[in-house]
Protein backbone atom coordinates (compact mmCIF):
# COMPACT_ATOMS: atom_id res chain seq x y z
CA UNK A 1 0.00 0.00 0.00
CA UNK A 2 1.38 3.36 -1.05
CA UNK A 3 0.60 6.49 0.81
CA UNK A 4 1.62 10.06 0.33
CA UNK A 5 3.11 12.00 3.13
CA UNK A 6 1.00 15.00 4.03
CA UNK A 7 2.84 18.21 3.43
CA UNK A 8 2.70 20.59 6.29
CA UNK A 9 1.43 23.93 5.24
CA UNK A 10 4.13 26.48 5.89
CA UNK A 11 2.83 29.51 7.77
CA UNK A 12 2.94 32.44 5.44
CA UNK A 13 4.80 35.41 6.75
CA UNK A 14 3.34 37.63 4.03
CA UNK A 15 -0.39 38.15 3.92
CA UNK A 16 -2.10 37.86 0.57
CA UNK A 17 -1.56 41.40 -0.62
CA UNK A 18 -2.57 42.62 -4.05
CA UNK A 19 -1.78 45.98 -5.57
CA UNK A 20 -4.61 45.51 -8.06
CA UNK A 21 -7.10 44.75 -5.29
CA UNK A 22 -5.91 47.71 -3.21
CA UNK A 23 -6.27 50.15 -6.12
CA UNK A 24 -9.69 48.75 -7.03
CA UNK A 25 -10.91 49.20 -3.44
CA UNK A 26 -9.72 52.81 -3.59
CA UNK A 27 -11.62 53.20 -6.91
CA UNK A 28 -8.34 54.11 -8.64
CA UNK A 29 -8.37 51.10 -10.98
CA UNK A 30 -10.75 48.73 -12.72
CA UNK A 31 -10.58 45.73 -15.04
CA UNK A 32 -10.67 47.84 -18.22
CA UNK A 33 -7.89 50.14 -17.00
CA UNK A 34 -5.73 47.16 -16.01
CA UNK A 35 -6.14 45.51 -19.40
CA UNK A 36 -5.11 48.77 -21.09
CA UNK A 37 -2.04 49.04 -18.83
CA UNK A 38 -1.17 45.39 -19.54
CA UNK A 39 -0.90 46.15 -23.24
CA UNK A 40 1.82 48.77 -22.59
CA UNK A 41 5.47 48.14 -21.80
CA UNK A 42 6.83 49.19 -18.44
CA UNK A 43 8.82 51.95 -20.11
CA UNK A 44 5.67 53.27 -21.81
CA UNK A 45 3.75 53.27 -18.53
CA UNK A 46 6.51 55.23 -16.78
CA UNK A 47 6.85 57.71 -19.65
CA UNK A 48 3.08 58.19 -19.79
CA UNK A 49 2.90 58.75 -16.03
CA UNK A 50 5.65 61.36 -16.26
CA UNK A 51 3.91 63.09 -19.17
CA UNK A 52 0.58 63.17 -17.35
CA UNK A 53 2.25 64.44 -14.18
CA UNK A 54 3.78 67.39 -16.02
CA UNK A 55 0.68 68.53 -17.90
CA UNK A 56 -0.39 70.87 -15.14
CA UNK A 57 3.04 72.56 -15.08
CA UNK A 58 3.26 72.92 -18.86
CA UNK A 59 5.60 69.95 -19.31
CA UNK A 60 8.35 71.31 -17.08
CA UNK A 61 9.87 69.41 -14.18
CA UNK A 62 12.80 71.65 -13.42
CA UNK A 63 14.70 71.16 -10.17
CA UNK A 64 13.25 67.70 -9.58
CA UNK A 65 16.00 65.07 -9.30
CA UNK A 66 14.21 62.46 -11.42
CA UNK A 67 17.38 60.78 -12.65
CA UNK A 68 18.83 60.29 -9.21
CA UNK A 69 15.50 59.20 -7.72
CA UNK A 70 14.58 56.77 -10.52
CA UNK A 71 16.26 53.81 -8.84
CA UNK A 72 14.52 54.61 -5.54
CA UNK A 73 11.14 54.72 -7.27
CA UNK A 74 11.80 51.41 -9.01
CA UNK A 75 12.98 49.71 -5.81
CA UNK A 76 9.85 50.87 -3.99
CA UNK A 77 7.66 49.44 -6.75
CA UNK A 78 9.65 46.19 -6.82
CA UNK A 79 9.32 45.65 -3.06
CA UNK A 80 5.55 46.26 -3.26
CA UNK A 81 5.23 43.82 -6.16
CA UNK A 82 7.28 41.17 -4.34
CA UNK A 83 4.90 41.47 -1.40
CA UNK A 84 1.89 40.94 -3.64
CA UNK A 85 3.45 38.14 -5.73
CA UNK A 86 5.23 36.04 -3.08
CA UNK A 87 3.84 33.96 -0.25
CA UNK A 88 6.74 34.22 2.20
CA UNK A 89 9.52 36.61 3.13
CA UNK A 90 12.11 34.06 1.96
CA UNK A 91 10.37 33.75 -1.40
CA UNK A 92 10.24 37.54 -1.78
CA UNK A 93 13.94 37.79 -0.92
CA UNK A 94 14.83 35.20 -3.55
CA UNK A 95 12.49 36.76 -6.10
CA UNK A 96 14.19 40.14 -5.82
CA UNK A 97 17.63 38.54 -5.69
CA UNK A 98 18.86 40.00 -2.43
CA UNK A 99 20.51 38.68 0.68
CA UNK A 100 18.22 38.54 3.70
CA UNK A 101 19.98 41.42 5.44
CA UNK A 102 19.62 43.67 2.39
CA UNK A 103 15.96 42.69 2.02
CA UNK A 104 15.15 43.57 5.66
CA UNK A 105 16.85 46.96 5.31
CA UNK A 106 14.80 47.75 2.19
CA UNK A 107 11.64 46.46 3.83
CA UNK A 108 12.23 48.84 6.73
CA UNK A 109 12.94 51.73 4.36
CA UNK A 110 10.01 51.32 1.95
CA UNK A 111 7.44 49.92 4.43
CA UNK A 112 5.39 47.77 2.01
CA UNK A 113 3.21 46.32 4.77
CA UNK A 114 2.14 49.81 5.78
CA UNK A 115 1.29 50.60 2.14
CA UNK A 116 -1.10 47.64 1.92
CA UNK A 117 -2.56 47.77 5.40
CA UNK A 118 -3.01 51.55 5.62
CA UNK A 119 -5.93 51.59 3.20
CA UNK A 120 -7.43 48.38 4.62
CA UNK A 121 -7.62 50.05 8.01
CA UNK A 122 -9.23 53.15 6.47
CA UNK A 123 -11.83 51.03 4.65
CA UNK A 124 -12.81 49.10 7.77
CA UNK A 125 -13.30 52.27 9.85
CA UNK A 126 -15.63 53.87 7.31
Amino acid sequence: MHWKRKRRKEPSSIKQYSISKKLRQEKRSNEEFESMIASLSLEEVIALKLELSTRSVDGKLYALPLWSKASEIFRDALIKYAFSACRTQVEATSFIGLRHSEYWKLKKKYKPVLYFEEEQNNLTTQ
